[in-house]
């Protein structure tokens, strides 16, 4: 591959005369660094000859940081900055902590509307409101300039009535509730294979009984763990079902695949990065990071050996590392920590609906139970 001005044309899809600092630096990056610094001095005299210098700023830049990513001492944070230094770049993650999706993950919306904010960005170069020599020469003030442009135009509708940051931000949601979808239904799939092969556990009617009454007084007490299993099941300020089957069920399956979050939000911040999490939003946390993959090793195994299986953390971690039912290389030792501390939290919600004893035995009622609160968990409405 040649560097030269008629591949930066051909990858910005500009004619030599309108390529931006933007297009010459991507298009030096996308190629080895060694190549790319080789290629300056012929490409800067090239964009000269095409009435198109660009600045000595620029050039200066192009070579200190390609040489830096060649020696191994430039960071990413290093590359991103400089390439945003061109102007036209759009802020990777702004002051109001919206971000852009990877380039190769974004979906028709963001992809139009990070080119609409491009374009954006070169009009308030064109007309000197933004400098990139000034931005590239670390000028706090030109960079305070920059960055007012993006967010405001990021918060500011469209003639269409869309405002980018919502439109991508829900896109981006869409994509990400696709997927889960998908996973859930392969996951659902894979547990429906595992159970056909089992025999159907008895229902212990006694077990049953007596754990939907200390359920019921628990969800009637304020404060962990009655909260968290609420909130789990949907059941915050929502009339207890009568059945007990339909109760346990609905506030087992909501341990496995929550529905809410906690609604005081004046005393439980889950978006509050820097503040110290309460017992509730960790559990939460917790909840909500546990993999479909993990439940159904963990549920599988469980409902293969019965009764009596040791269902403690520190098992459940080693199970999933274990398990046939999923591909997942757990060698590591931090994954197999990661597994069982996520269960910790896991394991006192069971115990507290008879899933488990205070040993983290199986019970009979758990062996009835996970697999069909699973089942429910990942079924759709």
């Amino acid at each position: 591959m040649t560097v030269d001005l008629g591949f930066v044309s051909e990858y910005a899809g500009r004619p030599a005369a309108h390529l931006t600092r933007r297009d010459v630096a991507r298009a030096l990056l996308a190629v080895p660094s060694g190549q790319a610094l080789v290629a300056v001095p012929d490409l800067r005299r090239a964009m000269l000859a095409a009435g198109n210098p660009l600045s000595a700023a620029f050039w200066d830049s192009a070579k200190a940081t390609l040489a830096g990513i060649e020696n191994g001492v430039a960071t990413v944070g290093d590359v991103q900055r400089w390439l945003e230094a061109t102007g036209t770049e759009p802020i990777l993650i702004t002051r109001g902590y919206f971000v852009w999706p990877e380039e190769g993950e974004r979906g028709p919306v963001a992809t139009e509307l990070h080119e609409r904010l491009v374009a954006h960005l070169e009009e308030h170069v064109s007309t000197g409101e933004i400098d990139p020599d000034r931005l590239v020469a670390g000028d706090a003030e030109a960079r305070e300039v920059y960055e007012r442009v993006q967010d405001h135009w990021l918060a500011t509708p469209l003639p269409d009535g869309r405002v980018p940051s919502s439109a991508v931000g829900e896109e981006v949601d869409e994509e990400l509730f696709a997927t889960w979808d998908e996973e859930e239904a392969f996951a659902l799939g894979e547990l429906r294979r595992v159970l056909a092969d089992l025999p159907e556990p008895d229902l212990p009617s006694g077990e049953l009984a007596a754990a939907a009454r200390r359920l019921r007084a628990l969800l009637a007490e304020p404060g962990y763990p009655g909260n968290v299993l609420r909130a789990c099941s949907g059941l915050e300020g929502e009339p207890l079902p009568e059945d007990d089957t339909e109760l346990w069920l609905m506030v087992a399956a909501g341990v496995a695949s929550p529905v809410s979050d906690l609604q005081d939000e004046d005393e439980h911040q889950f978006w509050d990065l820097e503040g110290e999490l309460s017992q509730e939003d960790a559990a939460l946390a917790a909840l909500c990071t546990i993999h479909h993959a993990d439940w159904l090793a963990t549920v599988a195994a469980l409902a293969r050996r019965g009764p009596g299986v040791l269902a403690s953390p520190e098992r459940i971690a080693r199970l999933v590392a274990e398990s046939d039912d999923i591909d997942v290389d757990m060698d590591d030792p931090e994954d197999l920590e990661t597994t069982e501390t996520l269960f910790t939290t896991v394991t006192p919600l069971w115990r507290e609906l008879g899933i488990v004893d205070d040993r983290t035995v199986l019970t009979p009622l758990g062996w009835w139970g996970l697999p069909k609160s699973l089942e429910r968990a990942w079924s759709p409405e």
